[in-house]
């Protein structure tokens, strides 16, 4: 038995304490369905992607209160239009008392849609705390980014915590899932080296097929080499199967030293399989417990 399968329960449970979760604008449907997996409260975070309008996020971030848990609306800046388009949707979000959470981040875009090139410019707009938003996520890459350089990452890292503490807004950091501890870990100390002590989420992807997980490894520029696929438990040579994220959360908990790495918590990418991974997190809370 391996140092990574004998994580002790009382290294994991912390990782898992107030785990948080993430959907799309067409998941309701999903998420009624998972419901009684899901502890009340759970934070779940609802994407601002370009297949979806304002109506669509909208009646998720309403069904993710309705259903007892915390929205956590994301805002591309990225895809907005004009400054009227940020103030229409948080001014609505507002108005359904689901403006205390949101996570900013630049989005896909190669060129911006309207004045916002990155989160940094959603924070410095001043119109967050205007439309009642407490509390706010900015994203971090821990592999790196396809497409934006390491120095530029670590500049808007330094930034965004900045531009944060600046406005008076309590944040987070929500990374890109991954499939390497060692290369979390890393980037984790890095962020505390440079004074930043933002909570982070760590990304972990939910319980899936191989083949769907490598597809948005490759979209999203993460690491998936033999050695990293085998610690992560698959093999690059067989993509029918499915692979879950036990070894990778027993490794966290091992390798985790609070002193160092400060607060961690886990965010759990459910690439459309909400049920799918909270069932995983419950029977896997009650293994480990």
């Amino acid at each position: 038995m391996d140092s990574v399968s004998t994580a002790s329960a009382s290294a994991v449970a912390p990782l898992l304490d107030d785990f948080s979760l993430e959907m799309t604008g067409k998941d309701v449907p999903k998420l009624e369905e998972a419901r009684g997996t899901i502890p009340r409260g759970t934070r779940i975070n609802v994407t601002f992607l370009g297949n979806e309008d304002l109506a669509m996020r909208l009646a998720a971030a309403r069904a993710v209160k309705r259903l007892g848990f915390v929205p956590v609306p994301h805002i591309s800046a990225r895809r907005l239009p004009s400054r009227a388009a940020l103030e229409e949707f948080l001014a609505a979000l507002e108005a359904n008392g689901l403006a205390d959470n949101v996570f900013v981040v630049g989005g896909d875009p190669v060129e911006p849609h309207g004045p916002y090139d990155d989160a940094l410019a959603l924070i410095r707009s001043g119109l967050l705390q205007k439309h009642g938003v407490r509390h706010v996520g900015v994203s971090g890459y821990p592999e790196g980014h396809p497409a934006i350089a390491d120095p530029v990452l670590w500049s808007a890292m330094e930034h965004k915590s900045a531009a944060l503490e600046e406005h008076g807004l309590p944040g987070a950091v929500i990374t890109q899932f991954g499939f390497d501890v060692d290369a979390v870990l890393a980037w984790v100390e890095a962020v505390r080296a440079r004074g930043i002590g933002l909570p982070v989420r760590i990304g972990v992807p939910g319980p899936a097929g191989i083949r769907r997980l490598m597809t948005y490894a490759a979209r999203f520029g993460v690491g998936t080499s033999t050695s990293i696929a085998k610690k992560y438990g698959f093999s690059l040579t067989n993509l029918m199967g499915t692979a879950g994220p036990d070894r990778f959360i027993r490794a966290l908990a091992n390798g985790y030293d609070a002193r160092r790495h400060g607060e961690l918590k886990l965010h759990f990418y459910t690439f459309g399989g909400l049920k799918t991974t909270s069932e995983w997190v419950a029977d896997f809370r009650d293994k480990e417990n």
